[in-house]
């Protein structure tokens, strides 16, 4: 069952992307496979796909991937090729790579591979030489090409493409970092140092070193976990040592996680967001606001890139999509029970990603202009242009947490507090839907209704509202929090309330009705441990008042007349993150069962502790 999940999943990474006709890249392109030296003597095998009609010259448009440049063998075509249709039609010379370590590549796999930020010797390597050497060979090996090139990929390929603008060869004009990994302690791995349990099934994908091949190594080594039940797997395997029995010494992946549960120096040289310090190509960041594994990594790059960059063109894009699908069209764009628009990946694809690539590769004119910012508002459903992001006009607004399960914008006066029993043998669920998935992806927009019914989960909400009120821009939670253990994990999810008329769209489950909804519009977890430094975890003192306070990352959502902004607050969420054993212990990862214990948690909203959330209100 993992086998099929995971396949499935890592499909939609590879060249495939689009239902098209199968015969166009065969028909109107002609096919090379290339092993390209990099500067260390190490090949790096690229499949480039040129126009047949050589009378004018292409730019290049590029992906480096771990997931494959497949399909490999000469006359063996994708059934299209590029980031969309329309590029593919323009005309370009695509180019697929396989990075080093990974499918017909040589050398040594290494996750995030460390970025060299001080001046590289002859065989000093990175991702971003790799990606320099690649185009050198390119641009003198390969006929008709107009001298400019462009790079593209969605989750880790993201990843490639920014670290590939960083230092950049001359001739990378144009790239655009698509749901990017920007680090993988607040990306895919982990969120705010809580270990992502529903990424444990990649580690058998991210683990192993392989030697050169054109066959899949992963799949005699995902686990068989025997069940269709996700929940009740985690809940019987009980601590995460456990697991150890899935992945032997020979997985370094799962060894490094296991040894590395702080952000140490392993994670810190593995982060990319640091290093956009030099970044000259003109860069497009695109991302999904219900993109469960990579939200951290679109916002931050923009944002650093932006920061530390005055001089590079840099947009990003946010629509109302899950990991990667813009890349896909839908005649109607959902996310599970929440119906968005039509035709909003063809939009994007047509609008937005072909006028960037063609206007910084081959010179055509834009129009008006690009957006610096073009963002969907998931509550109107429709997209906004901003010159800044956050915007100029956004203003910071408190919703402090009140008596009554209350949310408003009076900061409290009581001495109140609100209290849960948080037990690890009973933990919160992430959805009422939980089977075997790779990353779940719908529960982005769940119905909240099931969590915010359990005694261990804290809801507070405003009053039915009188007018639209819309969020654009960061998050912050600010809590006040005591318990009677030593750790504690803390959730905080943002939710729209519909109102009892709210229309059913068709997407609807139909156990559910939109009537009264409770759509989840963003949440975050932070692994109490880590409330002062990622790098020190501290224990809490039982009892005693703290301060936690983490970002939810961005939103752009309009909560309409006549629905509740409301607040969840919990201490699990299982198994989207593993399970805080509530007992400080040195390392998760070797606790033991002794040390999951029920705790009493409580949140203050008292005039000297006010809980609350600080957002982004759009005037």
């Amino acid at each position: 069952m993992w086998k099929n999940v995971l396949s499935i999943a890592l499909l939609f990474f590879s060249i495939s992307l689009f239902a098209q006709d199968l015969s166009y890249p065969e028909e109107f392109y002609d096919k090379a496979e290339y092993d390209i030296p990099m500067r260390d003597g190490v090949k790096l095998h690229t499949t480039v796909y040129t126009p047949k009609d050589q009378s004018k010259t292409y730019p290049f448009l590029m992906k480096r991937t771990p997931y494959s440049s497949r399909p490999y063998g000469e006359g063996q075509f994708p059934s299209s090729l590029g980031p969309n249709k329309f590029l593919m039609e323009d005309g370009y010379i695509f180019v697929y790579q396989d990075v080093r370590g990974r499918w017909s590549s040589e050398g040594d796999y290494d996750n995030m591979r460390p970025h060299i930020a001080d001046k590289k010797t002859d065989q000093d390597i990175d991702e971003s030489s790799d990606t320099y050497d690649t185009i050198d060979w390119l641009l003198g090996n390969i006929k008709n090409n107009n001298g400019k090139v462009g790079q593209w990929g969605i989750s880790y390929p993201g990843y490639y493409t920014t670290a590939g603008a960083v230092d950049a060869h001359p001739a990378l004009k144009a790239s655009s970092p698509q749901a990017p990994i920007g680090d993988f302690y607040f990306d895919d791995f982990h969120h705010n140092g809580a270990y992502l349990l529903s990424y444990w099934i990649a580690t058998s994908v991210f683990g192993y070193q392989t030697e050169p091949t054109t066959k899949s190594w992963y799949t005699n080594n995902i686990p068989n976990i025997g069940t269709q039940d996700q929940y009740q797997f985690f809940l019987d395997i009980g601590p995460l040592k456990n697991l150890d029995k899935y992945y032997k010494e020979d997985n370094f992946f799962w060894q490094e996680l296991k040894t590395h549960p702080d952000y140490d120096e392993f994670w810190q040289k593995r982060g990319i967001i640091q290093h956009l310090n030099n970044v000259r190509p003109a860069m497009m960041t695109v991302g999904g606001w219900f993109d469960a594994e990579d939200l951290y990594g679109p916002l931050t790059t923009y944002k650093t890139i932006e920061k530390k960059n005055p001089n590079t063109y840099n947009t990003i894009v946010m629509g109302p999509w899950s990991h990667g699908d813009w890349a896909r069209d839908r005649e109607r764009q959902a996310v599970g029970n929440v119906y968005f628009g039509d035709h909003i990946s063809d939009h994007f694809q047509k609008n937005i990603e072909r006028p960037f690539f063609n206007h910084f590769l081959k010179d055509e004119p834009v129009g008006s202009g690009l957006a610096e910012a073009y963002m969907f508002d998931t509550g109107r459903n429709q997209w906004t242009s901003f010159g800044n992001w956050p915007p100029k006009e956004s203003e910071k607004q408190t919703y402090f947490f009140n008596e009554k399960e209350e949310l408003n914008t009076t900061s409290p006066t009581a001495s109140e507090y609100t209290e849960f029993i948080s037990d690890p043998n009973k933990p919160v669920p992430y959805s009422e839907d939980i089977k075997v998935v790779f990353t779940p992806r719908k529960f982005m927009t769940d119905d909240q209704r099931f969590a915010a019914r359990r005694p261990d989960v804290l809801v507070f909400e405003t009053e039915v509202l009188e007018e639209d009120v819309t969020l654009a821009g960061e998050i912050m939670a600010n809590l006040f929090v005591s318990t009677t253990g030593t750790d504690a994990d803390w959730v905080v999810k943002l939710v729209d309330v519909f109102p009892p008329d709210a229309k059913d769209p068709e997407e609807m489950q139909d156990h559910l009705r939109m009537s009264n909804y409770h759509m989840m519009v963003r949440s975050e977890v932070m692994r109490g441990r880590y409330r002062n430094s990622f790098e020190k975890p501290e224990a809490f003192k039982p009892n005693r008042v703290t301060e936690v306070n983490f970002p939810l990352q961005d939103v752009y959502h309009t909560f309409k007349r006549g629905h509740k902004i409301q607040i969840q607050v919990q201490s699990t969420w299982f198994p989207y993150i593993d399970r805080n054993p509530q007992t400080f212990v040195k390392n998760i990862f070797m606790a033991e069962e002794k040390d999951f214990q029920k705790q009493t948690h409580r949140v203050y909203h008292s005039k000297d502790y006010p809980s609350s959330v600080t957002v982004e209100v759009l005037k």
